[in-house]
């Protein structure tokens, strides 16, 4: 993937409501030009959960000076049109949503998206439904509940650091419609990961992508798996 020629500086100040935890200046990031427009939406997404999702405990407070380069571009890199991995207009389940990462992120990066932010825990489903509503995303909705028990499919299902490749797609797997696919946002285990899973008998045809290259570093790294089979210890 080619560098943008034109990039967009965001300068942003969090919002310091406890001076003991937050340092009071994020660094300064490169968006590429198709990420332009959600400069502002994401720069709001970021106060979030520099503020509240910090005093919740959805992100620790180190996490703060790395929120654009580790979270908010990391996730964003894989929605990147030109990469064809989310056809405009699908459906999405984000799996294990916690803080919005990468389901807010990708709603607030590619509004033609239908997305289902699936989470548990109350705390977080909380935060998220406030997330939504403070960031006036229209097509994205809050669903608590585990991915073992949801009854809602879609185009691409994703997760990121939810649990480790061979237990998530016997989780996801009831989730994909016909013709969909996993999108797993992980790290330098993805290899090993994909080698386990492939073990487990989980068939399917499985990718390892790099996404941002020249964007972010280290570049975001997606299993994609196509024509999952749901695992046998999977069905009822």
């Amino acid at each position: 993937m080619r560098l943008p020629s034109l990039v967009w500086r965001v300068h942003l100040r969090a919002k310091s409501q406890s001076a003991t935890w937050l340092s009071p200046l994020l660094p300064e990031v490169d968006l590429p030009e198709w990420l332009a427009p959600a400069h502002s939406g994401l720069t709001a997404y970021a106060e979030l959960l520099a503020g509240a999702g910090v005093e919740r405990g959805l992100i620790g407070p180190r996490e703060v000076p790395r929120l654009w380069d580790r979270h908010l571009l990391n996730c964003a890199v894989v929605v990147d049109p030109e990469s064809g991995l989310i056809p405009d207009g699908a459906s999405v389940i984000d799996v294990g949503s916690g803080a919005g990462l990468p389901g807010l992120v990708w709603a607030i990066a590619r509004p033609d998206l239908d997305i289902v932010l699936l989470e548990p825990l109350l705390r977080r489903a909380t935060f998220l439904e406030e997330a939504v509503s403070i960031l006036g995303l229209d097509r994205v909705r809050v669903v608590r509940g585990r991915a073992e028990e949801c009854t809602l499919s879609a185009a691409v299902v994703t997760a990121r650091a939810v649990a480790p490749l061979d237990r998530l797609l016997g989780w996801v797997a009831r989730l994909v419609a016909p013709g969909g696919e996993v999108l797993a946002l992980k790290g330098s285990s993805a290899a090993e990961e994909i080698a386990v899973a492939q073990a487990a008998g989980i068939a399917g045809t499985y990718e390892l992508i790099s996404c941002g290259v020249g964007i972010v570093e280290p570049p975001a790294t997606v299993v994609r798996i196509r024509e999952l089979q749901r695992p046998r210890s999977a069905k009822r």
